[in-house]
């Protein structure tokens, strides 16, 4: 939709060029009745002005906070055209030093046509009464600036480029963007935050580069490692894998001359290491000789002990009637008397007491007031539902790790970081597996020398999504005190669940298709799954389904029985098509209010984290999807929606840092070759109170007794055993 208008008041601006302001309608072609009427616009502007014209390219949303705004994707600036708008543009804040008398002897001089006689010959400036060369000049360069930017804007967009990027790509080359642009449009990769390899590389191909150029090949080589690195969650790669991703790419064989050409240019410009024939991405190699440094340190660091732990914890076990076991006993003192501290388990052997009774005793020693301990102690957890769990069961305020470092979404940042650290003395970090290797780095640049941190995690779950291994790694190397929970606390004669994960951790499979409290195993041919399954749910809504405590799970999205296949068949069950009930299409996808939805980013400045599960409240007019996640309302425009799918069904790897009441896994010959017992024990301890596994018992026992998962290619745990002896 097209708008031709006046901007009148700036309400907000970002440094990245967003702006939120009022805007006055002249002319609305599409629909007259905007027509003479004041709205509230957003969207990213080149120094926007007040009191100026623009057309306007866009679409009224409806935010549930803030009412109706017109989101603007593109616009142009409508040079004034007669005399009074021409002596207001010229005597505004963008000419320094022309006041409104001077702009009227300019016009008055050079009439209707003065910018045009300005861009034309800046010389016939000097016809006006008054005027010096530098005054002319000023201007002249003033007014070329701001038309060449506005057409640099325009050409970016032209290219491809959204209204955002090509502002970010204006702001950060300013006149030589277009010479940038035209002689290494892949420099663009290095200087601006969130542009894709593939993104550039197909306005370049699309603008007529070589595909043989040396510039693209050497960005192709360093996104080949970028995506290999975080498929993989590698730490470092080898040559014949990186030479064979970048061959797939150009569907040809790179030859060895060409492609170690271009990993020499990357190591000359820092962007990769080469160490032992093992290549690293820098900023990957930096990180894990950055940990290795920091725990080194808190190892060899002088501990400042506690004494009368022992009276302080039978006082705990009084006040909250409680008996520690010899294990937690231990967990608690090491915690609180060393610098580094890891502490792992399975489901059911009480981690959470554990943290608990660390904070509570760590605040009776420093007789911290509430306030205080809230200052020194940091409970830290990578995804939001992970923190939230933490703090209700502590009853203390715990945050993600990206929330504490204070994310900047301007700057792409971590405000809390090496030259400005916290001040926290505690740090306690739940659901440690989950962590890579770069986020833990920028946790430790962020924290004191003189911390205790306390890593808490289960050894036995998957790895984080990102490059590492971070806590096998150093629980491995033997380097930091590490105490290992086995100890089981069954809720009742009849449970099931703490054992069955034992025995998946131990490969010692006993009782699991026997039916207990808390769990079944409904054996059943691969043709039968989806009608147990479907059955199953049908029951749930009669019991009052609740999808924040109830979760359904599968490996893998391919098949019948796959991720993808269920949310179509269960969004018809849980959420069916109704008149009254609106509902968007993307792609092969329904979304519909009332639907249960997966967030697949992290989207830090609005408190949404990768994996979090959320409802879908509403669908505005304007085709605005507005997603309560928990109490968090978030708003999606229809390019957003990339960042989510239904969330009926999830993956095993998506639900790691959640917990549910009930949880139905999916075990199916079909997944053969994606099973393995990290993956299955990792989905069977999500169930809090209630498993339910449906599938092949061959299937399931085939999975659990294969320990061959991919293994990643790190390196912190030898870096440690090397530097801490």
């Amino acid at each position: 939709m097209k708008l031709k208008g006046t901007f009148k008041q700036l309400i907000f601006s970002a440094s990245s060029g967003y702006v939120v302001g009022l805007f006055r309608i002249k002319e609305s072609p599409e629909d007259r009745e905007y027509e003479n009427k004041t709205i509230t616009i957003t969207g990213y502007f080149v120094d926007i002005k007040e009191n100026e014209n623009y057309i306007l390219d866009g679409e009224f949303i409806e935010h549930i906070k803030y009412g109706t705004q017109f989101n603007v994707t593109k616009y142009e600036v409508v040079k004034p055209e007669d005399k009074d708008g021409i002596v207001a543009f010229l005597s505004s804040s963008l000419f320094r030093g022309v006041g409104e008398k001077l702009a009227t002897r300019i016009v008055d001089t050079l009439g209707d046509k003065t910018l045009d006689l300005i861009l034309e010959d800046k010389d016939n400036l000097m016809r006006v009464y008054k005027m010096n060369q530098k005054k002319a000049n000023d201007i002249y360069n003033t007014l070329l600036n701001y038309q060449e930017s506005h057409k640099t804007i325009i050409y970016l967009t032209e290219l491809g480029f959204t209204n955002h990027d090509a502002l970010a790509i204006y702001n950060c080359y300013k006149n030589n963007t277009l010479k940038v642009i035209e002689h290494d449009i892949y420099r663009l990769l290095d200087d601006i935050d969130n542009l894709s390899f593939l993104k550039i590389d197909k306005i370049a191909l699309n603008s007529g580069i070589n595909p043989l150029d040396d510039k693209r090949l050497e960005a192709l080589t360093y996104y080949v490692m970028q995506n290999i690195s975080f498929q993989n969650g590698d730490t470092y790669l080898e040559y014949e894998e990186i030479k064979f991703q970048v061959s797939e790419f150009l569907n040809y064989e790179i030859d060895d001359n060409t492609l170690c050409f271009m990993l020499d240019n990357l190591v000359s410009s820092m962007k990769v290491i080469i160490i032992d024939d093992k290549y690293y991405l820098y900023d990957i190699y930096e990180s894990e000789y950055n940990i290795c440094q920091k725990i080194k340190n808190l190892v060899n660091k002088k501990k400042e002990k506690y004494t009368n732990i022992d009276d302080l914890i039978v006082q705990l076990e009084n006040i909250d009637q409680i008996n520690y076991n010899d294990e937690q006993i231990d967990a608690i003192k090491k915690a609180l008397n060393n610098n580094i501290t890891i502490i792992t388990g399975g489901p059911g052997v009480g981690k959470t007491t554990i943290i608990k009774a660390i904070l509570n005793i760590y605040n009776i020693v420093n007789d911290y007031t509430h306030d205080m301990l809230v200052n020194k102690v940091a409970l830290l957890a990578p995804t939001g539902r992970a923190a939230k769990r933490m703090s209700e069961a502590t009853n203390f305020p715990a945050l993600t790790i990206h929330r504490f470092l204070k994310w900047n979404k301007e700057t792409n940042e971590f405000q809390i970081n090496e030259y400005h650290k916290s001040n926290v003395n505690l740090v306690i970090i739940d659901e440690a597996s989950m962590i890579d290797i770069n986020l833990l780095n920028s946790l430790f640049l962020g924290l004191k020398d003189n911390i205790k941190l306390v890593l808490v995690g289960d050894y036995n779950q998957l790895p984080s999504v990102g490059p590492g291994n971070i806590l096998k790694d150093i629980i491995e190397s033997n380097t930091v005190e590490t105490v290992c929970l086995n100890h089981l606390y069954r809720q009742t004669e009849d449970s099931y669940i703490p054992v069955l994960s034992k025995e998946i951790k131990d490969n010692e499979l006993k009782n699991y298709l026997n039916k207990y409290d808390d769990y079944i195993f409904m054996d059943t041919d691969n043709e039968s799954i989806i009608a147990r399954l479907t059955s199953v749910c049908e029951k749930l809504i009669k019991k009052g389904y609740n999808y924040y405590n109830t979760q359904i799970m599968a490996p893998m999205y391919a098949g019948l029985v796959g991720i993808d296949n269920l949310n179509r068949i269960l969004q018809d069950i849980f959420n069916p098509k109704d008149k009254n009930k609106k509902e968007i299409k993307y792609g092969d996808q329904i979304f519909r209010v009332g639907d249960k939805v997966l967030q697949l980013q992290n989207m830090v400045d609005l408190n949404v984290f990768n994996g979090d599960i959320g409802i879908i409240e509403d669908i505005t007019d304007e085709k605005e999807i507005v997603i309560n996640f928990d109490g968090n309302y978030v708003y999606y425009t229809i390019h957003d929606l990339v960042n989510i799918k239904h969330g009926y069904v999830i993956s095993i790897h998506k639900s790691q840092g959640s917990e549910f009441k009930l949880v139905i896994m999916i075990l199916s010959n079909s997944f053969r070759r994606l099973l393995y017992r990290k993956l299955i024990y990792t989905g069977v301890t999500r169930a809090k109170s209630k498993l339910i596994i449906i599938g092949q018992s061959e299937a399931f026992e085939m999975g659990v007794k294969n320990v061959n998962e991919k293994m990643r290619k790190t390196l912190l745990k030898d870096k440690l055993i090397e530097c801490i002896k």
